[in-house]
């Protein structure tokens, strides 16, 4: 996907990252530029510099360091030369540009009312590298499907950043929409329906999704969760909808209404493991009243190139293998 981001790059950090060596480019997965500091890279579990040659260096005194001016033609290129256009996303503080990728903003916040109104002289920028990866949700598919209702189960999805939940969440939409049910069944593909709040899952350009998410499926991108969950259930009537990192009482409370309306639902949610998030006061009626079938909890493997995924059911029992045990080392969610 560095193919979509380097374009949006100016000359000196486009150049930097085409001269990469291809292991680092191939695993890439952050680059966070500051003005006047090092250039700094994130692949694998691995924190290093780029220097001005495009060599990786542990040493930030030989990386490159981006200039003002640099730093300034960076955001020209992000907010398509408009960054007036871009006031709400520079307001949360992050872009979502084309192919999903999304750019956390650093710099000093103009406050109105006492609450941000922009980001002003951007010196921080945070480029995470989205990456599309057909078939990853495919081994944990088959521990969430309810048989009895031919679909599947209402799931959570919960680890750490940057640890795949949206990948993962956006290739078992693919899989429902196209109705890729691993043997024997054969439910038949279901309508899907995304909130895609930040444009990461779907990676839609004017309104059209970059990602395969499957043929049954509708976007309503850059809209809020909880408004958006409620106009796909009153417009595109889906069986299953797909949410990214719910936390807000607001979010919790769409996902009731969602669940008590029939419709299944895909959402993730930022934690360490089931008893962090079930703690969170805006998820614990969720949790209270077990209204997520299955549990996905992602980790990181030790070579830092893929994660691994242990599945829990409402009680806390892991169901991918034979022997259960607790999620999360205490109460069952």
């Amino acid at each position: 996907m560095l193919d979509t981001l380097e374009p949006l790059l100016p000359q000196p950090l486009a150049r930097i990252v085409a001269d990469l060596p291809q292991a680092v480019r191939g695993g890439l997965e952050e680059i966070r530029v500051r003005e006047g500091r090092p250039l700094e890279l994130v692949f694998g579990r691995t924190y290093a510099f780029a220097t001005s040659r495009g060599a990786v260096t542990g040493d930030p005194g030989a990386a490159y360091a981006p200039t003002r001016d640099v730093c300034a033609k960076l955001l020209d290129l992000l907010t398509n030369h408009s960054v007036y256009s871009f006031e709400e996303e520079l307001k949360r503080g992050y872009i979502t540009v084309a192919g999903g990728h999304r750019v956390g903003l650093a710099g000093r916040t103009v406050l109105e009312h006492g609450k941000v109104k922009l980001v002003r002289d951007v010196a921080g920028f945070s480029l995470r590298i989205a990456r599309e990866v057909i078939g990853c949700a495919s081994d944990v598919l088959p521990f969430l499907i309810d048989e009895r209702a031919g679909t599947v189960h209402h799931t959570l999805v919960v680890s750490p950043p940057q640890q795949g939940k949206t990948t993962l969440i956006r290739d078992l939409a693919r899989l429902v929409s196209a109705g890729a049910w691993p043997s024997p069944h054969r439910f038949g593909g279901r309508k899907v329906g995304i909130v895609d709040e930040r444009s990461e899952i779907a990676a839609c350009v004017k309104g059209v999704p970059r990602f395969d998410l499957g043929p049954r499926t509708d976007v309503l991108d850059g809209c809020p969760k909880a408004e958006g969950m409620m106009m796909l259930i009153r417009s595109m009537s889906p069986d299953v909808l797909v949410v990214d990192e719910i936390g807000k009482e607001e979010d919790a409370l769409a996902v009731e209404e969602a669940l008590h309306a029939g419709i299944r639902i895909i959402a993730s949610a930022h934690g360490r493991d089931v008893d962090d998030v079930s703690r969170r006061p805006a998820l614990r009626r969720l949790f209270d009243g077990r209204l997520f079938g299955r549990i996905v909890l992602l980790r990181r493997e030790a070579s830092g190139t893929a994660a691994e995924a242990a599945v829990f059911d409402s009680a806390g029992l892991r169901v991918d293998r034979q022997t259960a045990f607790r999620a999360g080392g205490g109460r069952p969610p």
